[in-house]
């Protein structure tokens, strides 16, 4: 078995070196999809925390920050599609490696399973209001997940420029009605929520899982490394300024939605389109809050185009080393993507959320699920590549005292919110999600050992 060992200089047969710096960018902030948030994971996480939320998008946000310095030790010097995958592989042992690939396809294909529900909701918010239409959540989970894969088949470039495009104006539109809502209250500090005021540790561990779902995702443009342009600097360029500027939004966000909703009838963590009821609030034209609830529909399908783009480029460089079916390795001869690949991994990100649907369960409690599912595949994978960056940068000679505290601060940080996680169990259908999640990861890496020792890989060609 020889996963990781394949030559840095391919291009696997994918497009070479043809997406700008803010194309890269693009593909890690709309995975992170920072208009999501404010709508759908912000109530989630005030549902937990309550006045604790905006601190927990804070406390996320350093957690992230950590994870991407480890993140650019690797970045900085190799670029392959295989994401994180590559790097644990190369630098640890085979086997990690293909566990941290599971891992990561389980957040990629949750997360698009999540946010495919998160675009259904604000699909059937805009034609209720504007013509009466019922809601429809399978239908348009179906048809965002169908037209993300479609364009993830296609072309990589024009999926990364629409990824681009989508999320500016909607973090625009945001931030003037949070600042709208921010003046209104005046330049007093709110310090019911910076003190923490009526949280107990355990509701602020609680919603410290679902902040992290909001940020996790700005490493994905690693796995745009045969792709994009001048991959060395731009990748962990991309890695670093989503996650901080997305934090800061979040933060920012939290702060204002749980500051403007207070004294409502309708609490934040019921309001099925709270940016709309804020805008409202803060006398804006009600133009702003349905441009919102249409910020969030793009934003959610941007999200759900790259898990499908960066799931799909995992299983490509999986299956070109022997970890999984070759057929899984191969590109388009013309649209030079992972066509294969990106099928599969939009059949099974849209069969648990359709399932759901079809079930009457309601899309917040879907996001919710899922979205926690997916985090724990990120939370394994950020743990791992914290403890692979000493070792690397040990065989480099390049080890230092700052490199190994920013590792082992990661690694506490995250394995302290995943610990959290677990212990003392959550409430409800929550606190399966651990078993079940351990389950599929294990299932997959006995699946890919099985396979990759029968299995010959692929040879690469330059």
């Amino acid at each position: 078995m020889e996963v990781g060992n394949t030559p840095k200089s391919d291009s696997y047969g994918l497009k070479s070196a043809i997406l700008s710096p803010g194309e890269t960018l693009a593909q890690s902030v709309a995975l992170i999809a920072p208009t999501g948030t404010p709508l759908m994971a912000v109530p989630l996480v005030y549902a937990l925390a309550g006045q604790g939320c905006a601190i927990a998008y804070l406390i996320s946000t350093i957690t992230v920050v950590l994870v991407a310095s480890n993140v650019n030790q690797f970045a900085r010097i190799s670029s392959s599609p295989g994401s994180l995958y590559t790097y644990i592989a190369e630098h640890t042992h085979p086997v990690l490696g293909i566990l941290s690939g599971w891992a990561l396809l389980i957040a990629y294909v949750g997360t698009a399973a999540a946010v495919s529900a998160g675009c259904a909701n604000y699909v059937d918010v805009l034609l209720r209001d504007a013509f009466g239409i019922p809601a429809m959540p399978f239908v348009w989970a179906a048809v965002g997940m169908a037209a993300a894969c479609w364009m993830a088949y296609r072309d990589v470039q024009v999926s990364a420029r629409l990824m681009l495009y989508l999320e500016g104006v909607s973090i625009f539109l945001i931030l003037i009605v949070a600042g709208a809502i921010i003046l209104q209250h005046g330049w007093r500090l709110d310090l019911g929520q910076l003190t923490l005021q009526g949280v107990t540790p355990d509701r602020l561990r609680m919603g410290l899982v679902m902040a992290m779902f909001s940020s996790v995702g700005f490493e994905s443009a690693t796995s745009l490394g045969s792709e994009a342009r001048n991959p060395l600097k731009t990748i962990p360029q991309a890695v670093m300024w989503s996650a901080i500027l997305a934090g800061l939004f979040f933060f920012v966000s939290a702060y204002a939605e749980v500051l403007g909703f207070r004294g409502e009838a309708q609490p934040l963590d019921k309001s099925l389109a709270p940016l709309h009821v804020l805008a409202h609030k803060a006398g804006l034209p009600p133009i702003i809050g349905s441009l919102t609830d249409f910020g969030a529909v793009v934003s959610f399908f941007g999200c759900t185009l790259a898990c499908l783009t960066a799931a799909a480029r995992v299983l490509f460089l999986m299956g070109r080393q022997g970890a999984i079916h070759a057929v899984l390795g191969e590109a388009h001869e013309t649209n030079q993507t992972p066509h294969r690949a990106v099928v599969l991994s939009s059949v099974a990100a849209f069969l648990p959320a359709g399932i759901m649907t079809l079930r009457g369960v309601g899309v917040f409690e879907i996001y919710g699920l899922l979205g926690t599912l997916a985090t724990f595949g990120f939370m394994t994978a950020y743990i791992m590549i914290a403890l692979a960056a000493p070792v690397f940068l040990r065989a480099q000679g390049r080890l230092t005292f700052q490199a190994l505290a920013v590792s082992v601060l990661a690694v506490v940080a995250i394995g302290a919110a995943l610990l959290g996680s677990i212990y003392p169990a959550p409430p409800g259908a929550y606190s399966l999600l651990p078993y079940i999640y351990a389950g599929i990861l294990l299932v997959g890496l006995t699946w890919s050992l099985v396979w990759s020792a029968r299995t010959p890989v692929l040879v690469e060609e330059n």
